[in-house]
């Protein structure tokens, strides 16, 4: 009887299973902000949660420290998206330059390629803290994008995927 190396074994199993278990492709995802959809977007960056720690030395111990969590932050959101007429998120930014802030909440979809949500990751009471558009130039065919930054309080990832990996509130 063959036997079968872990590589094959693993194949075999999420065949058998329906398990994913190559990573999934970046460029396939939406961002929702309160309930709707908020445009095509190139890039999203700031995914990012930081635990600040305190060091601390025992007395009469000089061989070792003990590294303690302080707290955590959660890095500002930052979405690229190309330019067109209709900008939910420029007008939600007008509105904080004037003065009214109205914190959203947003969930932010990774999709496969049926274009089914995989995998979000969903921010809380978020605002829009910076803009910036589109930077012209004559020699280049590109299309022109613009950026708006987000602040938030949290991330979450309620489910992370369908196969059972791992969930998490962060």
């Amino acid at each position: 009887m063959a036997t079968l190396g872990p590589g094959a074994a693993a194949t075999a199993a999420s065949r058998a299973t329906g398990l994913r278990l190559d990573p999934y492709l970046g460029f396939n995802f939406l961002v929702e902000v309160q309930g709707l959809i908020a445009g095509g977007f190139t890039e999203i960056s700031g995914l990012d949660i930081t635990t600040e720690i305190e060091e601390r030395r025992q007395g009469g111990d000089n061989a070792r420290s003990y590294k303690l969590p302080k707290g955590s932050s959660y890095a500002n959101l930052q979405l690229i998206k190309g330019l067109s007429d209709v900008d939910m998120l420029l007008a939600w930014y007008q509105d904080v330059v004037a003065g009214v802030i109205q914190r959203r909440n947003g969930t932010i979809y990774l999709m496969n390629q049926a274009q089914t949500p995989v995998m979000w990751w969903n921010f809380r009471r978020a605002y829009p803290i910076a803009w910036s558009g589109p930077r012209f130039d004559a020699s280049s065919s590109t299309v022109l994008t613009s950026s708006i930054t987000l602040a938030h309080e949290g991330l979450d990832n309620p489910v992370a995927s369908a196969s059972g990996s791992p969930r998490g509130k962060f």
